[in-house]
């Protein structure tokens, strides 16, 4: 059985204790490889080869820099079809999904890095004769980079270019849940001739590895993508050891319908944006508003469509819902599936634990799910749930669909369904949320800031606000007589 290493000082290396845990492929139930069970040694391997490649690594010429990020660009490309695979196999998403977004998504944020970084300015400000002001932005130091397991490769290099690009050598921790291209991904640096030293992954659970991260005393920046709970214990670690932070957490998106919008368009994409990747992506709308002439009939028409996704292996031509993640988030999703119906709401659809045949009888499948009559501000309505499940609710005017979709704790991304121009704007301002998608959703520009307010998260990430994170910056004055 392949097991997957940890990537320190350039090399391949099982973890110092030589223990390992089982890594299952959701489509089947079964065990297909075995993770490092790290610790906080390794974590300290990795920090002392990330320590010793900085000053070499943050003083390097920009074009250096950048060519190797290219490099791993290419040939992340070139591994598309090893890498999607693995990506599906890992996290039980549909094939074509992992091919044609997470792993060009992944190829493109080394390539955006790795040009952005020859782009990056800083200011000066003359007073007059008396002086000048010019900044320095130096890389802080050695990043800890934590990633989340429902985008593996694509989230993991949402971090970890950036800090490369502005000169931080970097201690990694993908999620114990999907770790495969994470390992591929090291496999490709040392191809491309990456020094070592200057990326370092470190594979296990989150108890010993990533507390191991976050609580190191010489890791001055941490980056973090996942639960909000888990941001909240690392933010009172990392808070009063005076760490720099950035935490892109939870969400709980409304998807907000108008009688004016483009019928067909807004449908086709709702279908998109609650469904894509078993619901699993922090950014789907799982809270549907619809003004009330166009409820019942975008009821009808989204159900019936639901109803037609096929739910399969995601290595097979024409599935569209694949395996969520793990049994463990399973039997969440279906709990939350029974609470929704305690609060009074009807499934319209879905709500089963779907057994495929063959082998993949063991995997971990859910039927998408729509439910309607929940009051907005039910569990069902405020928590994270992560999965294939939607709920209907309609409304009547604009100040009632904004006290709705403001309800919760989160606000990480929106969306907004009309062909009223002033609406439109009027809605982006007064969402509380860090993305207002009009009349679209997942269209992501990387030069834009990424991120969330309230419980969705602490800071941005995505274009140069990266690089900012990564980089301290310094005021130099000079006087001139």
């Amino acid at each position: 059985m392949q097991k997957i290493l940890n990537y320190i000082n350039g090399e391949l290396i099982a973890p110092q204790s030589d223990k390992w845990l089982d890594n299952y492929n959701p489509a089947t139930g079964k065990v297909y490889s075995l993770i490092p069970d790290s610790d906080s040694a390794d974590v300290e391997a990795a920090y002392t080869a990330a320590k010793a490649a900085f000053p070499e690594w943050s003083t390097l010429s920009k074009d250096k820099r950048s060519a190797y990020l290219l490099k791993i660009a290419a040939l992340i490309e070139q591994h598309l079809d090893r890498l999607a695979l693995a990506e599906s196999m890992d996290n039980g998403k549909p094939l074509k999904l992992a091919k044609t977004v997470d792993i060009p998504r992944a190829a493109s944020n080394f390539h955006f890095y790795g040009t952005a970084i020859l782009h990056y300015a800083s200011h000066a400000h003359s007073m007059e004769d008396t002086a000048i002001n010019y900044t320095l932005r130096q890389p802080v130091g050695v990043a800890g980079c934590i990633s989340p397991w429902n985008l593996p490769l694509y989230l993991f290099s949402w971090k970890v270019a950036p800090a490369l690009a502005a000169g931080c050598t970097v201690v990694a921790k993908p999620s114990e849940v999907t770790p495969m291209t994470a390992y591929l991904l090291s496999e490709i640096c040392i191809e491309a001739g990456l020094p070592k030293g200057v990326f370092n992954i470190v594979h296990g659970l989150g108890g010993k590895v990533g507390s191991a991260i976050v609580s190191h005393k010489d890791i001055p920046l941490i980056s973090f993508t996942g639960g909000t709970a888990t941001g909240k214990h690392i933010a009172g670690i990392a808070a009063p050891m005076f760490k720099k932070l950035s935490l892109e957490l939870g969400g709980k998106n409304p998807n907000i319908i108008f009688a004016d919008c483009d019928y067909e368009k807004m449908l086709a994409t709702t279908l998109q944006s609650s469904f894509a990747n078993q619901g699993q992506i922090c950014l789907c709308g799982s809270r549907i508003f619809i003004e009330r002439p166009l409820y019942e009939k975008f009821k009808t028409d989204f159900v019936s469509r639901v109803k037609a996704l096929k739910v399969g292996a995601p290595q097979e031509e024409g599935t569209k819902v694949g395996a969520v993640v793990s049994q463990p988030h399973q039997e969440k999703i279906l709990s939350y599936i029974e609470l929704a119906k305690q609060e009074g709401g009807t499934v319209l659809t879905g709500g089963n634990k779907v057994i495929l045949e063959g082998d993949y009888a063991g995997g971990y499948y859910i039927d998408p799910t729509v439910i309607e009559g929940l009051d907005f501000n039910c569990r069902t309505n405020q928590e994270e749930i992560f999965g294939p499940v939607v709920t209907l609710t309609p409304f009547d005017t604009e100040e009632e669909v904004l006290k709705m979709a403001n309800s919760t704790t989160y606000g990480l991304a929106s969306i907004v369904w009309t062909e009223h121009l002033t609406r439109a704007h009027r809605m982006a301002n007064q969402i509380h949320a860090g993305i207002v998608w009009i009349n679209c959703w997942l269209l992501r520009d990387l030069r834009t800031p990424f991120g969330g307010v309230k419980a969705s998260g602490v800071g941005r990430e995505g274009g140069f606000e990266a690089l900012d994170f990564f980089t301290e910056p310094k005021n130099v004055c000079v006087k001139l007589k």
